[in-house]
């Protein structure tokens, strides 16, 4: 295959999604037994929903008779069935029953693609399954995750916009002070200052050289076998409650090519009657002061062009976006090189 071809594959799956991967599709309370869930990541229809056992399910959002979306179905004894025909399907993509033909040919047969789930922090994890990696590695989580010691709420919400302008977003802390600047807890801060960038154990740290503890100074990214999440610190004033700062842990799953579902964990490190008294301030009051950052992200992004990466011209600030785009194109290289071995193998 000419270079050319190869180039053009790995821009294909950097800006579809990487493969390989875990990535949230939706809040734990979204899943339900009753009635199935459909979903959408890397361009792929996704439906699920819980069985008997309360343990989520995941299979393509396809009718294997008709191609009618599952997702528009019912749930039946822990199986999912198709509105249009009835057709009923586990969650391994096996065609259980065809209620309108007892007996038919397609009883029995795996139709379906089925996928790996986990839960975990009140969402649910989906594994999309690579050429170098089918099975999951074990889902690598925030030691925040894991830590008594720190409280706080999921909030996701659907941004018009490719999943690497979010991950750009967050790579970027110098962007807090100009976008912010009105905000409840960002509006202080220089508005000049240069960006370092230093390697961590699992990833990478970009960060404010002058400035540190004022803003979004600072964010930093770890990389794991079959994941990727950032974090960052926002500094809270004390009419925010008790606690330190807020930290956000972050995951960015990709939808399609222009469009992505951001997950942000608001988390703080709080204890006792502390905790009690900050998580009931952030519903009362806070949260809207949050999500009207949040929006305004959302709104600046959606308002860039697609091929916006195609005219741009970077400078000193953008380290951490230069170094995300980076490991995505390896990443990408590497798994496009394993299926064109895999496939001239084939032949």
């Amino acid at each position: 295959m000419a270079d050319i071809d190869k180039k053009a594959l790995i821009e294909e799956r950097v800006n579809q999604g990487l493969l390989g991967q875990w990535y949230p599709v939706a809040k734990s309370v979204e899943v339900k037994d009753s009635r199935p869930y459909g979903a959408k990541l890397l361009g792929q229809k996704l439906v699920l929903w819980r069985d008997k056992e309360g343990k989520i399910q995941c299979i393509e959002d396809f009718c294997p008779h008709r191609g009618a979306p599952l997702s528009y179905g019912e749930i039946h004894d822990g199986d999912i069935g198709c509105r249009y025909h009835g057709v009923i399907v586990d969650g391994e993509g096996v065609v259980k029953r065809v209620p309108a033909m007892p007996e038919c040919a397609l009883e029995g047969r795996k139709a379906l693609n089925s996928f790996h789930t986990t839960e975990t922090h009140d969402a649910v994890f989906v594994y999309m399954p690579s050429v170098e990696q089918p099975e999951p590695p074990e889902l690598a989580l925030p030691h925040e995750f894991t830590s008594d010691e720190w409280t706080g709420f999921l909030c996701t919400s659907v941004w018009g916009t490719n999943y690497r302008y979010a991950l750009d977003n967050l790579a970027d802390p110098m962007h807090g002070c100009y976008l912010h600047s009105e905000s409840f807890t960002l509006a202080y801060g220089a508005k000049q200052d240069l960006m370092k960038l230093d390697k961590t154990d699992d990833g990478f740290r970009v960060s404010r050289v002058e400035q540190s503890g004022e803003n979004f100074d600072w964010s930093e990214f770890e990389v794991h076998p079959g994941t990727m999440f950032c974090f960052l610190d926002i500094p809270y004033p004390k009419a925010a409650g008790p606690g330190g700062n807020m930290r956000i842990v972050g995951f960015v799953a990709p939808i399609d090519a222009t469009t992505c579902k951001v997950f942000f964990w608001r988390l703080r490190k709080v204890s006792g009657l502390a905790r009690e008294s900050w998580r009931f301030l952030y519903r009362a009051k806070l949260e809207a002061n949050h999500w009207h950052v949040l929006e305004q992200d959302r709104v600046m992004l959606e308002g860039m062009p697609d091929d916006a990466r195609k005219r741009e011209m970077l400078y000193q600030h953008d380290l951490g976006v230069s170094r995300i785009r980076q490991m995505l194109t390896r990443a990408a290289k590497s798994q496009i090189e394993a299926e064109l071995t895999a496939s001239e193998a084939a032949e």
